[in-house]
């Protein structure tokens, strides 16, 4: 069960977004919970694009801890950004990329239209990345714990 605190945020920042053309999904842990995995929510991560990031700064301005700037850390670069509502760490990352083990290559930031769920949660048709999706973009990033989680998840859940 996602704690009452994220779900006030999270419906704070949707009605924001929602008046607005940014396409955007909430990914990490808390878009692992609303999708029923059992996981414990630490913050909530919003994925966009480049403008998305941007826009979401000048909307929630006032809650800004780090500003959205370009940040790599040499396994995954994004437009990245950091607020608090509510005593509630938001993340918000656009153009999201990661470097892959078995390359140095980069891959193109994600299709997020095309990996996008809507969850209904508490009066809310909330968008998330596509468990699947997530799934294979852990095992990429070769973090096989979590990508493990998803998997057993999934299976189960089937």
């Amino acid at each position: 069960m996602i704690q009452a605190e994220y779900i006030n945020v999270l419906r704070y920042i949707y009605k924001r977004l929602s008046t607005t053309d940014i396409t955007w999904v909430v990914t990490g842990s808390l878009g692992f919970a609303l999708q029923g995995m059992i996981v414990e929510v630490h913050d909530i991560d919003i994925q966009t694009d480049k403008a998305g990031a941007y826009l979401f700064a000048d909307l929630f301005n006032e809650f800004c801890v780090k500003k959205v700037k370009f940040k790599s850390s040499g396994k995954i670069q994004s437009y990245f950004g950091e607020f608090e509502i509510e005593k509630i760490k938001v993340e918000v990352m656009g153009d999201i990329q990661k470097k892959y083990k078995e390359s140095d290559n980069w891959d193109s930031p994600v299709d997020i239209l095309s990996q996008k769920l809507l969850i209904p949660c508490h009066s809310m048709e909330v968008p998330v990345l596509n468990l699947e999706y997530e799934l294979k973009a852990y095992i990429k990033m070769g973090r096989y714990e979590k990508a493990l989680k998803i998997r057993e998840w999934l299976s189960n859940r089937k």
